[in-house]
């Protein structure tokens, strides 16, 4: 059983820290399944202040766990380990933030349009990840991070697989240029998102097998 509590011994700071900013990355994902909701609903959407909350929350944690790091001498495992996997779940809600972005330059353009595929696979593996995190916490065996790591990977598999048929389908159509250019964008936006939490799953799993 991996435990970095008890490398760790009784400072509960970096663990507080990741969960803190795992979580900011799920949150800002529940942003995006709620503005694209709105627009499925033909309802106005909102400005972007929750995705830069979350953004700018998830930075702030990722400063604070920084200079925790230069003043702390044990840490639970590599310091570079740390700061690749604080800086891989910050990208999470700064890669969302661009979607919103991308959203409101034109929302009119998307009504009709349906994304809940791929909201479904994006919160999937936003939970996924935060899942991973807490067991750093709680202690996780190399069984249970590759099973859940492989969990992350069969979402990563499925949302790869229905950027091509939507892709496809939007190539193939009969659609103006403007609209190929713009959904193509939001599509690749949201593959990276997931990309993204599959980079953050990969490190956990990394750490687990270093410290087994």
């Amino acid at each position: 059983m991996f435990s970095i509590g008890k490398l760790l011994g009784h400072d509960e700071k970096f663990f507080d820290l990741l969960e803190a900013s795992a979580k900011q990355a799920d949150s800002s994902v529940h942003h995006l399944v709620d503005l694209l909701g709105r627009l499925q609903d033909n309802e106005s959407p909102q400005d972007l202040a929750k995705f830069a909350e979350s953004r700018r929350e998830d930075k702030r944690i990722t400063q604070e766990l920084t200079e925790h790091l230069s003043k702390t001498f044990i840490t639970p495992l590599e310091r570079e380990d740390i700061q690749e996997l604080a800086a891989a779940l910050y990208k999470i809600p700064k890669t969302v933030e661009k979607i919103g972005e991308r959203i409101l330059i034109s929302p009119q353009d998307l009504h009709g349009w349906s994304f809940r595929k791929q909201v479904e696979l994006l919160d999937q593996a936003a939970e996924a990840v935060l899942a991973m995190v807490k067991q750093l916490r709680k202690g996780m065996n190399i069984k249970t991070a590759r099973e859940m790591n492989d969990n992350l990977q069969t979402i990563e598999g499925e949302a790869d697989d229905l950027e091509l048929e939507l892709l496809r389908d939007l190539y193939q159509g009969d659609y103006s240029p403007k609209h190929i250019i713009f959904l193509r964008d939001l599509y690749e936006l949201l593959e990276k998102v997931i990309d993204r939490c599959r980079d953050a799953g990969n490190i956990v799993l990394q750490v687990v097998l270093k410290y087994a």
